[in-house]
């Protein structure tokens, strides 16, 4: 990379923290609930911290740094905000958090920092906001959850999803397999034979197909629950802040939500496995279920339901068998 790339990098991101402090301040001011405007308002001044490092890169590579003015998009959408609201921009918030949270992960002039944690935290907790759990305050089993008490969520989900899948595919594509075997005029032995191929050649690409799925899954999320756990290690300072943040934006008050906070990082197994689950929405105990049992109940029902259209051509001859 060249040193006017670097630079030109430099800017784009002290553009984006501008920017974001900016919005972040107008949604502070515009929010009505005392505690999201306080969530904001420690947004605000976290962009600002990392505006002022950007600005600091600039100046060790002999650049000037540039006024301070905040960009068309920005003071349009603080425009919106002010006059309609803060729900009416977060969507377009939350989906630029989205999608900048990881590019501080590939710059070396932000590692060994907490700010790759830190955007990555301000787009999970951007998305806990927009989705409107805030309002709804905390519900018992939420409030267990935020405690690190084990909820085990149905551990069939992806094996169930694979057996309604499997057995909705087979059912029809083998009855349309067979239609059309029926519609040539063929036997009833080459029909039943074309069944049986459609039923198992079916069976073994949903196998594979919800193998390679779910283990695909597993395998990000782990990879996502292994990112956690190496940043409770190394800053657990901002993992406990950003607790904190999610709880206040969930609807408890700031003392309570930073107490919990400080409890869950005490454990820090304890502390990942609430992370997991609040911040990445991962059961780490089933990562997304078995791709092993994903696989069986999605061959099993689409044989189920692929035999259906076969199943009377085992005994019977109809007029298609007649006609030759």
């Amino acid at each position: 990379m060249t040193d006017e790339d670097r630079i030109a990098r430099y800017r784009a991101n002290l553009d984006d923290e501008r920017d974001s402090s900016y919005l972040y301040r107008v949604l502070a001011e515009v929010e009505s609930d005392e505690r999201l405007s306080a969530v904001y308002r420690r947004l605000a001044q976290t962009e600002e911290k990392h505006l002022r490092f950007w600005e600091e890169r600039l100046r060790e590579a002999g650049e000037a740094v540039p006024e301070r003015r905040v960009g068309w998009r920005a003071r349009m959408l603080g425009w919106l905000a002010k006059r309609f609201g803060p729900q009416f921009v977060l969507p377009t918030v939350d989906a630029q958090e989205q999608a900048d949270s990881g590019d501080y992960s590939a710059q070396s002039e932000t590692s060994g920092t907490s700010m790759p944690a830190e955007e990555r935290s301000h787009a999970r907790l951007l998305r806990e906001i927009s989705t409107g759990s805030s309002s709804r305050g905390l519900e018992g089993g939420a409030i267990a959850r935020l405690e690190g008490r084990r909820h085990r969520a149905a551990s069939g989900g992806n094996a169930l999803r694979a057996a309604v899948l499997g057995a909705n595919d087979g059912l029809l594509s083998n009855f349309s397999l067979v239609m059309g075997v029926i519609g040539a005029a063929f036997s009833s032995q080459t029909i039943l034979i074309t069944g049986l191929a459609g039923l198992l050649a079916g069976s073994g690409s949903m196998v594979m197909g919800e193998w390679i799925s779910v283990q695909t899954s597993r395998e990000l999320y782990g990879r996502q629950i292994s990112i956690e756990e190496q940043e409770i290690e190394e800053v657990p300072a901002e993992e406990k802040e950003e607790l904190a943040l999610i709880y206040e934006a969930k609807g408890l008050p700031e003392d309570q939500a930073r107490s919990l906070a400080a409890r869950l990082m005490a454990d820090r197994k304890s502390a990942l496995d609430t992370l997991s689950r609040e911040e990445l929405g991962i059961d780490p105990e089933e990562l997304g279920g078995s791709a092993r049992w994903a696989a069986v109940s999605s061959y099993v029902l689409f044989a189920l339901g692929a035999i259906v259209p076969v199943f009377p051509f085992l005994f019977l001859t109809g007029l298609a068998g007649d006609r030759h």
